[in-house]
């Protein structure tokens, strides 16, 4: 792990060997990064991760064997102390959340700038929470926010309509799954905004998730 002062130390694990170089070389350029090391899938990623003990893990999110999401799933469950941030060329918000509710502390399209993917990795090294920027505004600060009082109850149709926005689907799939109008469904969506706090969508799933009403 970095100390004050020193670069942060960084893992990149990709199954493609040219993006990989060039992530790597645009880390190293940035001159606040310093790749220790690098692999091609999931396996050996996580090898050198469990090896290095790096401060943040760049890893993409879908590759054959052991995905982004397993080396996540093994990062937390051994209590490895780097971060992991996800990168992928999918950035449906209903993964990007499944990410992060399984413990990424970041997720980032694959078509970032070279300083977008810098910035986000120092970012996530310092305990920030970095998502898709066509997200909806401020889903990261609902997230990271913790000073928040716990849940609030939620009514069973306010908690289906949680789910299906924390799934992807609309409002109008909504009342087709649950067998009700799309007005009833839009009715429990503002009740469920108020109790929430928030105006949107994504930030009432990230909300969720906070609160521990997403399983």
């Amino acid at each position: 792990m970095s100390t004050m002062g020193a670069p942060v130390t960084v893992v990149v694990v990709d199954d493609h060997p040219f993006f990989r170089d060039g992530v790597s070389r645009g880390l190293t350029l940035s001159g606040q990064i310093k790749v220790v090391a690098e692999a091609e899938n999931g396996r050996d990623g996580l090898e050198a991760i469990a090896r290095e003990r790096p401060d943040v893990a760049l890893v993409d999110y879908q590759m054959p064997d052991l995905d982004g999401l397993a080396v996540v799933h093994a990062v937390v469950r051994d209590q490895l102390p780097t971060k992991v941030l996800l990168l992928s060329a999918v950035t449906d918000s209903a993964v990007v959340f499944h990410a992060l509710e399984e413990g990424a502390k970041g997720y980032l399209s694959k078509d970032a700038r070279r300083a977008e993917i810098v910035d986000a990795v120092l970012r996530v090294a310092k305990g920030a929470t970095v998502v898709p920027p066509e997200l909806a505004a401020g889903l990261a600060d609902q997230i990271r926010l913790r000073a928040q009082p716990a849940g609030p109850v939620l009514s069973e149709r306010e908690s289906q309509v949680l789910r299906g926005f924390a799934e992807g689907l609309s409002i109008p799939q909504l009342a087709a799954q649950l067998f009700i109008g799309a007005s009833t469904v839009k009715t429990h969506t503002q009740r469920l905004y108020e109790k929430l706090g928030v105006s949107d969508r994504a930030a009432a799933v990230a909300e969720g998730m906070r609160r521990g009403l997403l399983e």
